[in-house]
């Protein structure tokens, strides 16, 4: 649809209309739906790949270099994002879900490493339960580092973890 009403995009349109329009559709209630199997993820990721293609002057350009001028990120790397900013919300009660339902946080934290909200990850027998939200998280979550979990705030937290993400794919 975006073809067909728009016969030349530059990079500000571009990021304007598939902001508002095209995003929110691949990412509405991506925590509780997140696809697992690769063919999914690619199904989605085409989406996106096909909306950086819309400006003429970045066709010459791999999806990652157009991702990169657009200022945008992979789906999977928002959904990742998405999934630790859920958590923490959870964790620190700015939700009004009981995170008992959704996590175990460890109690036998003895200061050793990382920080002291790390969640026990439960034994799961089938692949549907091995990628529902509150399994594929676990992993991810516990690597983070104390001053990213520990934010005040959900805003403190993002800050945080775009940092602590910045620094961990320049290494």
């Amino acid at each position: 649809m975006v073809r067909r009403h728009f016969k030349r995009l530059d990079i500000q349109d571009c990021n304007l209309i598939y902001k508002t329009y095209i995003r929110p559709h691949v990412e509405y209630c991506i925590q509780a739906w997140a696809p697992h199997l690769a063919k999914d993820i690619q199904l989605l990721e085409n989406v996106q790949k096909a909306a950086t293609s819309l400006v003429q002057e970045l066709r010459k350009f791999s999806y990652n270099d157009r991702l990169q001028k657009l200022g945008l990120t992979s789906l999977k790397d928002r959904r990742e994002r998405g999934d630790m900013i859920e958590v923490y919300k959870l964790l620190s009660r700015k939700e009004q879900i009981n995170s008992n339902q959704f996590f175990t946080v460890a109690t036998n934290y003895y200061g050793l490493r990382g920080h002291d909200k790390k969640i026990i990850k439960e034994r799961c027998r089938l692949d549907t339960r091995k990628f529902f939200f509150s399994q594929r998280v676990v992993n991810r979550w516990n690597k983070l580092p104390a001053e990213v979990v520990n934010a005040t705030s959900v805003n403190a937290f993002k800050n945080a973890y775009d940092r602590y993400y910045a620094k961990e794919m320049d290494v």
